[in-house]
């Protein structure tokens, strides 16, 4: 099992004004992110290309794309370090998939 962290970024620049860059209207700012809990694959690699491929967004507006990826122990290891509140905060925040249960379900 894997954990795949994600980076969004939303565009202030397209809320009021057309928002590209073009017109010097882009502003890009990051935003927080989702953590991804992937099971039923073998390589992180793996992983990541899931969430690429089923969460990712990419418009003028908002873009979220993966940008790390680690063992379900390293993410538990890393959840040590934080205060209980904060972990638990991420722990029920994180969202459980699969590329097997998503060809299940179709």
């Amino acid at each position: 099992m894997f954990v795949v962290k994600t980076q969004i970024l939303e565009n202030y620049g397209a809320h009021c004004e057309d928002g590209k860059f073009s017109s010097g209207n882009a502003y890009w700012k990051f935003k927080g992110g989702n953590e991804y809990i992937v099971s039923d694959v073998t390589r992180a690699s793996d992983a990541m290309a899931f969430v690429a491929a089923k969460f990712s967004e990419n418009n003028i507006s908002f873009k979220e794309f993966p940008s790390e990826v680690m063992t379900w122990q390293e993410w538990q290891n890393e959840l040590m370090g934080v205060d209980e509140g904060y972990r638990e905060f991420l722990c029920e925040q994180a969202i459980a998939c699969s590329p097997i249960k998503q060809m299940e379900a179709a």
